[in-house]
């Protein structure tokens, strides 16, 4: 299976200007570096204002597609795959270009930066082409507008005796162009030879258990493991050894080298991918009930749990002690009549509960200090608990009126009798009677004989005199 080459994409680009709220059109300052990116393309349309560009430590084998940025001054391609210098003659503005660990071998190529005019800094440390004889003298007796190489400062003198010397000194560099050119050639058909070698392997039945391209070898392990230990253990050894042997296998540090170790770490990345991805989505059957249908206790995150009955407010109250900073949304809470679950990172913890409770009435939060989910469940048989009396305070100006109220009660009161004592009117006594003798045609009462009381000695009694009422 070919694998797709990373290269830049409007998504990538605007993604990395997010200072420039996005906008690529006006961008004028952009990094992309790690992200191996093996082909440079797209920006010259893009990003016609670009100042400054880092490509620092991707896959580059070319500079190319950057001709249009006439406004580019500083170029960062450092750690690459770039074999020569070219296509920057259109880069009118450019004053810093940094070549750092690259695999120019071809030094003749500066010369396509002449038109550059306002180049000041040129950084081409840690490319083979620095280990020429002669190549400070060439490259400052060559580019007249360079004042600084590989972080150097180019003195006057230096530049006359680089131009007294610069036929000779030319003449030595394209002899060592020559040899590194052979070398080169050499290097990319041992490069081409490993790549066939690889590719066969790939095609051996044997070797297909490593899961490198193909679609079908994910399927192959996974039989593997179902089929018993000893032939996953098999695979796991080849495996290994396929790995330690890439590794220990000595091997020219050139640009295939350097590409056919960043391929090799992707399929070794994408498939553990692929074998983590498939452990996702085969998630293990998790037993929460007995074949009778008893339900078990289970905890499989392994986390710390109180429970507790508060008979005051009729509930249990169950802390689950989860990690503080959880995001509350890996949780899943279910609430039964007779046990409670959460789902921690999709891990149960299953408890069951000593008593029924009402699973609509419970509620469950988050400590704000420990994190621990509070799971609150309110009982399903209620309980009526008697009301307790208040003691109201005592006012030391009552206690006088106290003690005597309670030595009233200590008394034994008897019933007062006494009608003279009678707190309501006697009614039958409201009118009063008056006696009636001979006032109408019937006589109503007797006549009666007044008797008269001698109060006094000399009372004459006068009949003339009316009777006093």
């Amino acid at each position: 299976m070919e694998q797709a080459v990373p290269e830049v994409t409007e998504d990538l680009v605007r993604r990395r200007a997010e200072h420039n709220d996005c906008e690529i059109f006006s961008l004028e300052e952009i990094s992309l570096h790690q992200q191996e990116i093996e082909k440079l393309e797209y920006l010259d349309k893009w990003c016609r204002d670009l100042k400054i560009l880092y490509l620092q430590n991707n896959l580059i084998q070319k500079i190319e597609n950057v001709g249009k940025l006439k406004k580019l001054e500083y170029l960062n391609v450092a750690l690459n795959n770039i074999e020569r210098i070219e296509n920057l003659e259109g880069c009118e503005e450019l004053k810093k270009l940094d070549l750092t660990a690259n695999f120019i071998g071809e030094l003749s190529s500066i010369e396509a930066l002449k038109h550059n005019i306002h180049l000041n800094e040129l950084f081409l440390v840690g490319n083979p082409c620095t280990e020429f004889e002669g190549y400070r003298q060439f490259v400052v007796a060559t580019l007249h507008q360079l004042k600084c190489l590989d972080s150097k400062q180019i003195e006057r003198s230096e530049r006359i005796q680089a131009l007294q010397n610069y036929a000779e000194v030319k003449q030595k560099i394209r002899e060592q162009e020559k040899a590194y050119l052979l070398k080169r050639a050499r290097e990319k058909e041992e490069a081409q030879r490993r790549m066939q070698e690889r590719k066969d392997k790939k095609q051996n039945p044997m070797e297909s258990k490593l899961g490198f391209d193909r679609p079908d070898s994910l399927q192959e392990k996974e039989k593997q493991r179902a089929e018993g230990g000893e032939e996953e253990e098999s695979w796991r050894t080849v495996e290994d050894d396929e790995d330690k042997r890439f590794w220990e296998e000595p091997t020219p540090y050139t640009p295939e080298s350097r590409l056919e170790t960043h391929r090799y770490i992707e399929e070794k990345r994408r498939a553990k991918e692929n074998v983590r991805e498939s452990k996702k989505k085969e998630k293990p059957l998790w037993t929460f009930f007995t074949a009778e249908g008893k339900v078990l206790n289970v905890n499989a995150p392994k986390l710390h749990f109180s429970l507790k009955d508060d008979e005051e407010n009729n509930q249990i109250i169950l802390d689950l002690a989860v990690y503080r900073h959880l995001d509350t949304s890996l949780l899943d809470i279910d609430v039964q009549p007779t046990y409670v679950r959460v789902m921690v990172k999709g891990k149960p913890f299953q408890f069951v509960l000593p008593e029924e409770v009402k699973p609509d009435s419970s509620s469950a939060k988050r400590s704000q200090t420990t994190g621990h989910l509070v799971i609150s469940m309110p009982k399903a048989k209620e309980i009526i608990l008697p009301k307790q009396k208040v003691a109201t305070p005592v006012k030391h100006s009552d206690c006088s009126a106290l003690q005597k109220n309670a030595r009233r009660g200590r008394q034994v009161e008897k019933l007062e009798v006494d009608p003279s004592k009678y707190s309501f009117p006697d009614i039958t006594k409201i009118i009063q009677e008056k006696e009636r003798i001979g006032l109408g045609p019937i006589k109503l009462q007797p006549e009666k004989t007044a008797e008269t009381k001698n109060s006094y000695v000399d009372f004459e009694n006068n009949e003339d005199v009316p009777l006093l009422i």
